[in-house]
C-alpha cells in the first residue's frame, strides 16, 4: 500500500512538472517582479519597455545598476521605454522609443513560443554607437525576424556617454567595489541576468543565450566575455566589427578618475555634488560624451584587461561567430585630401607605422598607386579601425579548442531611394547631402564597399525597416543568408544549415590558412594564407608598442 501511495505521489508530482513546464507564453507573461502585458504582430508576441533594473536617477545617477522593484497588478509593456540620454551625433539612427531620459534602462522582447516547454534558444542584441548614442529601440535591430526563425530577440538599453561612462575620484571612494565609470557596462550585465531569471516565461531557454552587437556593442561583447560577472550566464557570442583586444588597453580607475575631475573642472564645475544636482539635459550640453575613457579597470566588472583574459583564454567558454565590413574606413580619411598616391599614403601612415611602414603595406600588398583605392587599401584602413581587433578575438579565441566561425561582409547597399532627394549613402551608415560633383555625376554613387554598420539590417533581418535604401532582390537574399546563420548559431552554436553554403570553423590547427565565409551575393568560404600574414604583420607592429 505504501508503495503504491508513493508511486501515486511520484505521479502527480510529475505531472505537476511538466504542466509547469508547459505553461501557455500568452499575452501576459508573470515575471519575477510582475505581470507583464505584451501585444502579438504578424504571428511574434512583442513585450517592449520592460524594465531590469530600477531608473538610475537622483541618487542612482552614477551607481552601478539596483534590481528592479516588483509592482502590483499587470504592466503594460506594449510601446518601447525611453531611450538613453545623447545628444544626435549619427545620422543613421532612428529611435522608436518614448523619450529621451536617464530612466532608460528598459528591454524589449520578441517571442513565437507557444509555451515554455518550447525551451527557445535566445539572442540579446547591444546597440552600437560608439558608447555615446543608440538604444535598443532602433528599427534595424528588431526582433520579429529572429523571432520568426525560432530565437527569442532581446534589445537591451544602456546608459550612453557621461551617463553611462563618467569615473570621478568621489563616485569611486562611496561604491561598494571602490570603482566607478563602467556603469553601461554594469546595465549590460544586469540585463543579461534580468533575461537569464525571466526568459523562460517567455518560452526561452536561459542556457542558451547568445550576446550579440555591432561596432560599440561588439567591443561590448567581448569585455562581457571576460567580466567575472557575465562571462558565465551566457552560451554563445557574436562580434560584429570590434573587440576589446590589442591594440585597445583600458583605463587604469587611477586614470579614469583623474580624467573625471578634468572634466568637471574644465566645464566649470565645482564639485560631483553639483554635476549630481544639474538636470540631465543640461548635464548633456556641459559634458559632451566624447574623449572620454571607456572601459575601466575598476575591481568589479573588469579585474584585468580583457586582452591579457583573452590571451590567457580565460575567457567564457563558447561558440564565437565574428568579422567585419569589407569598408569599415577609406583610405580618403587617413590622406585628407591628398591624391591617392602610393607615396602620400605610406607618409600619412608614417606618423603611426614608423620604421614598420614599408613592411606593412608589403604585407598587405599595397605597392602602387593603384593598391590605395582596390580592396587593399581599405583593408588597411579597416583593420585598423575595426578589423584587426576583430581578428584577433578570433585568434585568441580559436587558441582554445573552440569554434570561431569568421565572417567578411563584402555587399555594399544599394542606391539611396529616389524619394530621399539629393542625397546618399554616408560612409558609417545613414545619408548624406551629395556634393556638388555628385549630382553633376551621370552615374550615382554607390560606396565601393559595406560601410561601417551595413551589415545589421541585412544579419537581423530588418531591411524593410530602413527606408533610405532601395532594396533589391539581391539584398533580400543575402539577408536570408545572414539571419540564417545567426539563427543557427544561435540555435546550436553552429551557424551551417540546409541550403547554406558550408562554414568552416577556425580552430587552432587551421590559424595560417583561417576559412572566412564571404557574404555577398555569391556567398563563399575562402582560405587566404596572405590575409593572415598581414594580420601577423600588424600584430608584430602593435606588440612592439605594447
Amino acid at each position: 500500500m505504501l508503495a503504491m501511495m508513493a508511486i501515486a505521489c511520484l505521479a502527480v508530482l510529475c505531472s505537476c512538472t511538466q504542466q509547469k513546464k508547459a505553461t501557455e507564453v500568452g499575452l501576459q507573461v508573470k515575471t519575477q517582479y510582475g505581470v507583464l502585458e505584451g501585444f502579438e504582430q504578424d504571428g511574434v508576441k512583442k513585450f517592449l519597455g520592460v524594465p531590469f533594473a530600477q531608473a538610475p536617477v537622483g541618487e542612482l545617477r552614477w551607481k552601478a545598476p539596483q534590481p528592479v522593484q516588483p509592482w502590483e497588478g499587470v504592466r503594460e509593456a506594449k510601446q518601447f521605454g525611453d531611450d538613453p540620454m545623447q545628444p544626435n551625433i549619427f545620422g543613421d539612427m532612428a529611435f522608436r522609443g518614448t523619450g529621451r531620459s536617464e530612466d532608460c534602462l528598459y528591454l524589449n522582447i520578441w517571442t513565437t513560443a507557444k509555451t515554455t516547454a518550447d525551451a527557445l534558444p535566445v539572442l540579446i542584441y547591444f546597440n552600437g554607437g560608439g558608447l555615446m548614442a543608440g538604444s535598443g529601440s532602433e528599427p534595424r535591430y528588431d526582433g520579429s525576424s529572429i523571432a520568426k526563425e525560432g530565437v527569442v530577440g532581446v534589445t537591451a538599453n544602456y546608459r550612453e556617454g557621461v551617463f553611462g561612462f563618467f569615473a570621478h575620484p568621489d563616485l569611486t571612494a562611496a561604491s561598494d567595489y571602490k570603482g566607478s565609470g563602467n556603469y553601461g557596462f554594469l546595465d549590460q550585465v544586469a540585463a543579461i541576468k534580468w533575461v537569464k531569471e525571466n526568459i523562460a516565461d517567455f518560452g526561452g531557454d536561459p542556457d542558451r543565450i547568445t550576446i550579440v552587437g555591432e561596432s560599440a556593442g561588439s567591443f561590448s561583447v567581448s569585455l562581457l566575455m571576460c567580466s567575472p560577472l557575465s562571462k558565465n550566464l551566457i552560451a554563445g557570442a557574436m562580434l560584429s566589427s570590434g573587440a576589446e583586444v590589442l591594440p585597445y588597453l583600458p583605463a587604469s580607475q587611477a586614470d579614469a578618475d583623474a580624467a573625471g575631475a578634468e572634466l568637471l573642472k574644465r566645464a566649470g564645475i565645482a564639485s560631483l555634488a553639483d554635476a549630481m544636482a544639474i538636470d540631465a539635459d543640461s548635464l548633456q550640453k556641459i559634458l559632451p560624451p566624447r574623449g572620454m575613457s571607456n572601459v575601466v579597470l575598476d575591481g568589479y566588472f573588469m579585474t584585468e584587461s580583457a586582452d591579457d583574459v583573452f590571451e590567457r583564454g580565460e575567457q567564457a567558454q563558447v561558440p564565437m561567430l565574428a568579422g567585419w565590413n569589407s569598408l569599415e574606413a577609406h583610405p580618403m580619411q587617413a590622406l585628407q585630401g591628398q591624391a591617392p598616391t602610393l607615396k602620400n599614403y605610406k607618409n600619412a601612415m608614417k606618423a603611426q607605422f614608423g620604421d614598420m611602414t614599408d613592411e606593412i603595406f608589403e604585407a598587405y600588398g599595397i605597392t602602387a598607386d593603384e593598391d590605395v583605392m582596390s580592396q587593399k587599401g581599405f583593408d588597411l584602413v579597416s583593420d585598423l579601425f575595426t578589423g584587426f581587433p576583430t581578428w584577433k578575438a578570433c585568434d585568441y579565441h580559436a587558441k582554445t579548442g573552440l569554434p570561431v566561425y569568421r565572417y567578411h561582409y563584402m555587399h555594399p547597399r544599394p542606391q539611396v531611394s529616389a524619394k530621399m532627394g539629393d542625397k546618399t549613402g554616408a560612409l558609417a551608415g545613414g545619408v548624406r547631402e551629395k556634393t556638388e560633383e555628385e549630382k553633376k555625376a551621370q552615374q550615382p554613387s554607390i560606396a565601393p564597399g559595406a560601410v561601417h554598420s551595413a551589415d545589421i539590417e541585412y544579419a537581423m533581418g530588418t531591411l524593410d525597416t530602413n527606408e533610405y535604401y532601395d532594396w533589391q532582390e539581391e539584398d533580400y537574399a543575402i539577408s536570408k543568408l545572414f539571419l540564417s546563420y545567426y539563427a543557427n548559431f544561435c540555435k546550436t552554436g553552429n551557424p551551417n544549415g540546409e541550403g547554406l553554403p558550408q562554414w568552416t570553423a577556425i580552430t587552432k590547427d587551421n590559424l595560417d590558412a583561417a576559412p572566412v565565409m564571404k557574404i555577398d551575393v555569391e556567398s563563399k568560404e575562402v582560405a587566404s594564407p596572405e590575409r593572415e600574414k598581414a594580420y601577423r604583420t600588424l600584430e608584430k607592429f602593435y606588440r612592439s608598442k605594447k
